[in-house]
């Protein structure tokens, strides 16, 4: 009859020949970042306003650029649409705690994601790419600063 303290040992052994294996393995993939819940806009026309950093408005330039460019890469047509009809401003005065608003205007389209993460993450799928620019992302925006939308009630310039 065999002794319990020898199973116990043997078990023990496996168990430490297993995790030793599988921390010495190279890791073959880099965990993908999660995409956000889609941001779908209801009315005709948004303006969508963030507090940007005073010290980060060039990195928020830069995601602005990435976003440019990746509505240019998609092949869908809602992103064409989104492109055409997306403008944004920045204000020229700082608000009372130093942050820079920039106002999104959008025509939306509707049905369309506008996240920004998602639509950047669906041009650009490498891992660095996406890292880079989610860390650009967060340390440029102190916040989201308002929302508005609303159906189209006149247009003037008809």
């Amino acid at each position: 009859m065999r002794r319990p303290s020898g199973i116990f040992l043997a078990c023990v052994l496996m168990v430490l020949t297993a995790s030793l294996a599988s921390a010495q393995a190279p890791a073959t993939t880099q965990p993908a970042q999660p995409a956000a819940p889609p941001l779908n806009f209801t009315g005709d026309v948004v303006l969508w306003a963030f507090a940007i950093n005073p010290d980060k408005t060039a990195d928020y330039d830069q995601v602005l650029a990435k976003l440019k460019e990746s509505l240019t890469k998609i092949t869908r047509p809602e992103a064409k649409q989104q492109l055409a009809g997306w403008r944004v401003i920045k204000n020229s005065a700082a608000q009372a705690d130093g942050t820079i608003l920039y106002i999104h205007i959008i025509n939306v389209v509707k049905g369309a994601d506008y996240s920004i993460n998602n639509i950047v993450y669906e041009a650009f799928t490498d891992f660095e790419t996406r890292t880079k620019f989610y860390e650009m992302y967060k340390g440029a925006v102190k916040s989201a600063f308002f929302v508005i939308q609303g159906p189209l009630v006149n247009d003037m310039s008809k």
